[in-house]
């Protein structure tokens, strides 16, 4: 059987953080995968479906969209299956600290969002009745104020 790296992290030890899950040439370039964990694993509750998705759409338009300034670097944004965090995929080889400023920012653009979730119409999104802005700017502040706001060492790098 082929290892899978982040399977072979200790789930009972990670915290919520933001991780390099693993680093991919991809011709002569480097893609990177962050873990954006946003909840502990197997220790909290995990996020419901509506909203991970809005996470999602908010966190896309946010990235993508220009005003972080990493739409260009940017290659996909998109929920776990576990339902504790996003994984989040970037040209270059990078590390966690490089990201934060961006991820600080997304997360407050996504505390302050007003009006309707962008791109739920039925015709731009394939499960556009599932959303929950409230809960997704709840996890959004949780994840802000208690995590990135105060970034510490264990929450940068996986554990041993």
């Amino acid at each position: 059987m082929d290892d899978v790296t982040s399977f072979k992290i200790d789930h009972n030890k990670l915290l919520r953080g933001v991780y390099v899950s693993r680093k991919d040439p991809v011709g002569s370039e480097t893609v990177t995968t962050f873990d954006i964990r946003m909840k502990e694993p197997n220790r909290e509750p995990v996020m419901d479906t509506a909203t991970m998705h809005t996470l999602e759409h908010l966190m896309a338009v946010y990235i993508r969209g220009g005003s972080s300034g990493w739409a260009g670097r940017m290659l996909y944004i998109g929920p776990m299956g576990c339902r504790t965090g996003m994984y989040l995929i970037a040209k270059g080889s990078l590390e966690s600290g490089d990201i934060l400023h961006m991820l600080i920012e997304c997360f407050k653009y996504i505390l302050n969002f007003k009006g309707p979730v962008p791109y739920t119409d039925l015709s731009e999104c394939g499960n556009a009745l599932d959303h929950n802005l409230f809960f997704a700017q709840y996890e959004s502040r949780k994840f802000l104020n208690e995590v990135l706001l105060d970034i510490r060492p264990e929450n940068l790098k996986y554990p041993d």
